[in-house]
């Protein structure tokens, strides 16, 4: 069977699924919308939130950044899954207990307050519009390639299977179907790992790959390092980033993480409160069985891409001879060759070739005959038949989607790869388009505007909120901002220094006012926001960093700075009402934790 029709077949099945889960659960109340009607198994709940938090960027990205930065992109992997363990420990339990649908919904009750409330509304929207429109992006690359669309009609066919079970189901119908979804991705990841990883090593599992043993007798890390060295890179396991930046990205991903309103509400959908902790424990057991894998999968897609594309003697290959991969990925705009110098081979070595996904370079003569090579950012070099550096474009995303093209898989693994992208992206593009469309009714309409609104009006307004959600989103996938991936950075920055010390203190602190919650949110905000646009987007450099911070690990700095100012001006202003104090006791002791209490 051809890959095309494998593929229709994998992604139209897939699509089936989902429409018919969300046409079986959908919601008939605000309590289905919002939490599923609190009666979801922890073990589904897990797998749901596993799908919900691996999106297209898990999926598709993270695989490549470590084949590229090596040991660097370990502070993505620890910082992403050591997040599960703060969310498990410090809120999830905790929040379940107080019983309450939505983060906002938290800080406006626990801090009596309804400017709390809309300044962690407006922390909620930034953020997970952030995230939607990388997904909604993704979604459309993946068909482009597969299904031979363009990416915006990718984008619209994306926008209307997410209609169907985030305006209909609600979190009811989003639930089961990230359920499916995480099944399909699992596979789609797992399956090409195990198939890479007995033809590179001869392990099966990709977790004990890395450390085995190949045919030149060192191990895959020790042949990495070497196949590195020798084309000018940095050895793959020596990182570029300081010992404190590391610290403080790991660190700004952790709290950036278990900050996350996307994946918090998730905990509301279980029934009890012990269940909340459950299914946060069988969510890291879920999440772990791919981010153990992508040490591997990133090691041995960048042995294959060398040894392929640039030969084993590190003098390139014909181009005529390249594999049937490169060819069929250059059509993408994923991989790219250009001839800098018209030997006819593919030099791969340390150094950018061209930016994007095609050549812009200028080819002419020189004052004296010679071939000379430009780029509109550079001044035209001559190179007179002589090796010149880097003559491949690679973009890290093709690490995973070309990985089963570059080992020889059969067709089948290639369309699995195709419709679990898909599902990695839509999954996390509904978990998010549902928090965006709560947040306005039940947050702003039903708690701040007009709390006289009937049960049915609120979910009319919910549906309403979700539809336009999803317009937006679609537009920002159809035209997204230049800054996409810079924007990620302040996604976490944002929910590390805003969302994550106003839950962790209205939990943990008895004392913590109005005032000090309000206070130390705006200064987290305002300073990480301030720190990021400046290196991000207004051209400040690195050696400006302070104390060698990078704007990816500031929300660190933003975090602490959220603490100190909200417990200054706290013990500066009047505690908090008897009865709040009082809430903060009954959410903590384990008395009555068979039921979730609301206030």
């Amino acid at each position: 069977m051809s890959l095309d029709l494998l593929t229709y077949l994998f992604i139209g099945g897939s699509f089936a699924l989902y429409i018919g889960i969300a046409i079986w659960a959908r919601a008939g109340s605000t309590k289905e919308f919002y939490v599923a009607g609190g009666g979801v198994h922890p073990v589904a709940n897990g797998m749901a939130t596993a799908a919900d938090w691996m999106s297209a960027a898990s999926f598709i990205s993270l695989a490549g950044i470590v084949s590229f930065v090596g040991r660097d992109g370990s502070a993505y992997l620890m910082g992403w899954t050591g997040g599960y363990v703060l969310l498990a420990m410090l809120l999830a339990p905790y929040l379940r207990k107080f019983g309450k649908f939505t983060v906002p919904d938290f800080v406006g009750d626990r801090y009596y307050s309804n400017t709390a409330r809309t300044i962690a509304v407006v922390c909620t929207i930034v953020i997970s519009f952030t995230y939607v429109a990388g997904q909604m992006r993704g979604v459309g690359i993946v068909f482009s390639r597969y299904l031979h669309v363009d990416i915006n009609t990718g984008v619209v066919i994306g926008m209307a299977i997410v209609f169907f079970y985030a305006v209909l189901g609600g979190m009811k119908g989003i639930t089961y179907t990230q359920v499916a979804q995480y099944c399909v991705l699992i596979l789609a990841f797992t399956v090409p790992a195990f198939f890479l990883s007995a033809q590179v090593t001869g392990h099966f599992l990709p977790q004990t790959g890395l450390g085995a043993t190949l045919g030149n007798g060192q191990s895959v890390l020790a042949t990495l390092d070497q196949l590195s060295t020798d084309l000018g890179f940095k050895a793959y396991t020596e990182g570029s980033k300081s010992t404190v930046d590391m610290f403080f990205f790991t660190i700004a991903l952790m709290a950036g993480t278990a900050g996350l309103p996307h994946v918090i509400v998730r905990f509301f959908t279980v029934p009890r409160v012990k269940d909340a902790r459950t299914s946060a424990g069988w969510a890291l057991i879920f999440i772990a069985i791919l981010y153990t894998s992508i040490p591997g999968v990133a090691g041995f897609g960048r042995v294959n891409l060398i040894q392929t594309v640039n030969g084993a003697d590190n003098t390139g290959t014909a181009y005529e001879s390249m594999p049937s991969w490169f060819k069929n990925w250059e059509n993408s705009g994923l991989i790219g060759w250009v001839d800098h110098n018209g030997d006819g081979k593919v030099q791969y070595a340390a150094g950018n070739a061209f930016e994007g996904g095609k050549p812009n370079f200028i080819e002419g003569t020189g004052e004296h005959g010679e071939r000379m090579v430009s780029n509109p950012n550079t001044a035209p070099v001559a190179v007179n038949g002589a090796p010149f550096a880097n003559e491949v474009y690679v973009d890290r995303d093709i690490m995973v989607l070309a990985n089963p093209e570059i080992a020889n898989l059969p067709n089948w693994v290639i369309a699995l790869v195709a419709a679990g992208a898909v599902a990695a992206a839509l999954s996390t593009a509904a978990g998010l388009l549902l928090v965006i469309s709560t947040s306005i009714s039940h947050d702003l309409m039903k708690k701040t505007i007009n709390p006289n609104i009937t049960d049915k009006q609120e979910l009319m307004y919910a549906r309403l909120a979700a539809v336009v959600a999803i317009c937006v989103a679609g537009y920002f996938g159809i035209n997204p901002p230049g800054f996409v991936a810079q924007v990620v950075a302040l996604a976490f920055g944002l929910a590390c220094a805003s969302v994550f010390p106003v839950i962790v203190m209205g939990i943990f602190s008895k004392r913590m006012n109005t005032q000090g919650a309000i206070t130390g949110m705006v200064v987290g905000l305002v300073v990480t926001m301030a720190y990021i646009i400046y290196f991000k987007f207004m051209g400040g450099s690195a050696d400006q960093w302070i104390f060698g911070i990078s704007p990816e690990g500031f929300g660190t700095v933003g975090m602490l700075l959220n603490f100190a100012t909200a417990y200054t001006v706290a013990a500066m202003t009047p505690e908090p009402p008897e009865d709040i104090q009082h809430i903060v006791e009954d959410i903590r002791i384990p008395r009555g934790a068979g039921t979730a209490h609301a206030h």
